[in-house]
């Protein structure tokens, strides 16, 4: 099980949730009310999923592809933390993961 802790944008709040290996970052976050659209639903085709993973384990989590990197260019306030979470699959060396949601997300789809 890894533990993942969703930070909002401000910092002001945290989620923390539990989630198997295997599993996709962007579908946790959007099972647990987090606010990333996906719109391409991890086609690698939009940067709506984008956030910053700020702790944990992120030195566990495989290197963006260089396909991601160029999406993430398209992404409002990337930075060397920026990940796709569609792109992060969680293995069982993931105990931990902070993942904070950068400024100015917006998720249409609500």
């Amino acid at each position: 099980m890894t533990r993942i802790r969703f930070i909002s944008a401000d910092g002001a709040r945290e989620q923390i949730v539990e989630a198997e290996p295997g599993s996709r970052l962007l579908d946790i976050a959007q099972a647990h009310g987090q606010p990333l659209e996906g719109t391409c639903e991890g086609a690698m085709a939009c940067s709506t999923c984008h956030v910053h993973l700020v702790g944990g384990d992120v030195d566990r989590v495989p290197p963006p592809s260089d396909e991601e990197e160029d999406m993430l260019d398209f992404a409002a306030g990337a930075n060397r933390q920026s990940r796709l979470a569609c792109q992060i699959k969680l293995t069982a060396e993931i105990e931990t993961l902070d993942v904070k949601m950068p400024r100015g997300v917006v998720d249409m789809s609500r």
